[in-house]
């Protein structure tokens, strides 16, 4: 994939740099490890799962800053039961961003049968949501006092 100069975009804009560090860093991540899904489960709700076969909960660690979501996995190294004649099962140390729309807060996180299931819900503040403003009738003219 080819990399995109977005810079002429931004030479007559103020305030866009946070668009470009969010471009910049879709298109720097090549990383293919974990693989990974998202689903939206509803008009608000989505789901990442991460397939992170070999890690327990406590091997893994989930940031949020700035809007990016931040997953790190550190396989603890344990004595081998055994000698490995072949080793399949990537176990290796990750680090996997996701860059998070406006709103979007991580709802909880849950691991089970090799799959870390992060819930993720846009919750939208009161002062951004579209109000309706009620239409009244103009106050009423004062009458006008015809003198006899």
């Amino acid at each position: 994939m080819s990399a995109f100069d977005f810079s002429p975009l931004f030479r007559g804009t103020i305030g866009f740099d946070r668009l470009a560090r969010m471009m910049d860093a879709t298109n720097s991540n090549a990383q293919t490890y974990p693989p990974y899904n998202i689903e939206k489960l509803g008009d608000d709700s989505y789901r990442l799962t991460l397939a992170v076969a070999g890690f327990r909960a406590d091997e893994l660690e989930m940031t949020v800053q700035d809007n990016t979501l931040q997953i790190t996995g550190r396989v603890k190294e344990e004595a081998p039961q055994g000698q490995v004649l072949y080793r399949g099962i990537a176990a290796r140390a990750f680090e996997r961003k996701f860059v998070l729309a406006d709103h979007i807060v991580v709802d909880g996180a849950d691991l089970r049968v090799g799959l870390l299931h992060v819930a993720l819900k846009r919750v939208v503040p009161e002062s951004l949501k579209p109000r309706r403003i009620a239409i009244g009738a103009a106050p009423s003219a004062p009458a006008i006092a015809h003198a006899a």
